[in-house]
């Protein structure tokens, strides 16, 4: 089933946070909702860290349709601006949707797309988010299918790289067909190129819409 938009539960359509400031990001004034997962304060970094590997620029999606979503969505974020050598540079507003092929009576989500600058690889960033879903309550062994989840993490676009491995596909495998990722990913990195099909998001989008 597909939507031709979600609620947006936002006023701004993306914040960046000032990576000048610790211990934790502080959003620009203008931005809302996003804002809140960094009111408690994160545990401080050495920003020498940063200089030691090349920072590589990756997007994810995070959804949640299962228990306080906003809030899970805030610490997922939060756990996320913690790992090693990362840091959470963009967020777009929060949406609420239709769940896609789910069974039926389940929840709207809440999707919410970041932007991340990281020293990790592709494959130890996708083990991080896993891990984090995990301590927000996932647990994705013998799950059903799309079933109704609090947490879910999905890693989206790393660099232009193009991975395929038994544990990791990048680009995503069905970005293009997602409004649901692409709305809010748009709003933080339109001109953000799909290593694969060549295309911006801007433009997999408008070609999404159009079918629609």
């Amino acid at each position: 089933m597909r939507v031709k938009s979600g609620k947006i539960m936002a006023t701004s359509t993306f914040c960046e946070w000032d990576a000048g400031r610790w211990p934790g990001f502080v959003a620009k004034p203008e931005t809302s909702v996003a804002t809140r997962f960094f009111e408690t304060p994160v545990a401080k970094r050495p920003r020498a860290s940063y200089a030691r590997h090349v920072m590589a620029v990756a997007y994810i999606a995070l959804g949640s349709n299962l228990g306080e979503r906003e809030a899970t969505l805030h610490a997922a974020l939060a756990r996320i601006n913690t790992l090693h050598e990362t840091r959470v540079t963009k967020v777009s507003a929060f949406r609420e949707t239709i769940p896609v092929d789910a069974p039926a009576g389940s929840p709207p989500f809440i999707n919410v797309a970041a932007g991340l600058e990281t020293g990790l690889s592709a494959d130890e960033l996708m083990r991080a988010l896993l891990a984090i879903e995990i301590s927000l309550g996932r647990d994705r062994a013998g799950a059903i299918p799309h079933a109704p989840r609090p947490i879910d993490l999905d890693l989206l676009l790393f660099a232009d790289a193009v991975i395929e491995t038994t544990s990791l596909t990048v680009p995503h495998p069905r970005i293009h067909q997602r409004l649901f990722v692409l709305q809010p990913l748009a709003e933080i990195a339109p001109d953000a190129m799909h290593p694969v099909l060549h295309k911006t998001i801007r433009e997999l989008l408008q070609a999404l819409e159009s079918t629609l």
